[in-house]
């Protein structure tokens, strides 16, 4: 008999090999009542020896809720999630509560259908990357009768919780400190806006800081797609040839920033002398570069850890209040391609 046509296990079937009373057994699984050490270990021995898994959709009915935590993010292979996700996971391991991720590739419609599919199972509550959704996705949120906790931003009007960082202020920092440095001609190189918020808003919040102080973009180029060195290293070739009296390129991200480094530095071109660097993120593949990138710490890490204790915390009956907002303060490190403040 094969793995899909067997018999499922039961309860009766852990109570039968390790002899102790069904009800025992579903106390011990369900990790209630007043059981012995010993007879705890027998249960979970048989059950592990068995390979039985509970049927968590049967008391899911009593109670409308699985022990799920939506985690809906736009890419798996943007390095940014996979911090975050460990975050979340790091605090909810010490309760019942599991996280499951749906991925959306920026697509509104997309979030959508996840959301849709993740809600359907009920589950005890949402994390969801950004502030923009579609109504139906910001009407499926307001009912769902959860926990909801909108991570990444705070630029906006969250529909619960909220727990991020201003890209716009992000935006101005970077441009303060580039102005502050002495450079003037300055190119733009990230990812096509519309399907990235958190980018656009970067952009908005630096080119305006730049305007207040006279300066303009000088060139920009956007693409689409992952973030990558080899699309980091085609753009900057393409505009130092294009405009070559530039005098520093901000990036959207740390990969494209990162590939625009290695060129640069392969020519022999003086960084941050002649041009200077800057990008966003602040990942851990830096370390690894032959000069550290200027870049901006997005709190990744952090903003899982605190978006998954408000539904912790939520689910352990402690007092909080709603529409918690929690603003972190993004990092600017120097590295080797920003000069010093003139």
């Amino acid at each position: 008999m094969t793995s899909r046509n067997k018999r499922p296990l039961t309860l009766r079937d852990v109570s039968e090999a390790s002899g102790v009373s069904e009800m025992t057994v579903s106390r011990v699984l369900r990790n209630k009542g007043d059981v012995s050490a010993a007879t705890r270990q027998k249960v979970q021995d048989a059950a592990k020896q068995l390979g039985y898994v509970p049927n968590k959709i049967a008391g899911a009915l009593a109670s409308q809720r699985v022990n799920l935590i939506a985690v809906i993010i736009p890419s798996l292979g943007n390095m940014v999630f996979p911090e975050v996700l460990s975050g979340i996971s790091e605090v909810l391991e010490g309760t019942e509560l599991q996280p499951v991720v749906g991925v959306t590739d920026y697509l509104p419609e997309k979030e959508e259908k996840v959301l849709f599919e993740m809600l359907s199972w009920r589950p005890s509550g949402v994390i969801i990357a950004g502030l923009e959704h579609s109504e139906a996705s910001r009407a499926m949120l307001r009912q769902a009768g959860i926990p909801v906790v909108e991570i990444m931003d705070v630029d906006g009007e969250p529909i619960d919780a909220c727990v991020g960082i201003s890209h716009r202020r992000a935006g101005r920092i970077m441009a303060e400190e580039i102005l502050a440095a002495g450079y003037k001609r300055i190119g733009f190189m990230g990812t096509k806006m519309p399907l990235d918020h958190r980018a656009r808003k970067r952009f908005e919040g630096f080119t305006r800081t730049l305007a207040q102080s006279g300066v303009e973009i000088a060139d920009q180029e956007f693409y689409s797609g992952g973030s990558a060195l080899a699309k980091g290293r085609e753009m900057t070739a393409k505009m130092v040839e294009r405009t070559p009296d530039l005098d520093f390129l901000y990036f959207s991200n740390d990969m494209i920033g990162a590939g625009g480094l290695l060129y640069l530095l392969e020519k022999g071109i003086d960084v941050p002398g002649k041009i200077g660097l800057a990008a966003f993120n602040g990942v851990e593949l830096l370390d690894g570069l032959p000069r550290q990138l200027a870049t901006m710490d997005a709190c990744r890490r952090e903003i899982g850890v605190k978006a998954a204790q408000i539904i912790a915390d939520y689910h352990s009956g402690a007092d909080q209040e709603d529409g918690q907002l929690v603003t972190l303060s993004p990092k600017l490190a120097f590295g080797d391609t920003l000069r010093p403040r003139r």
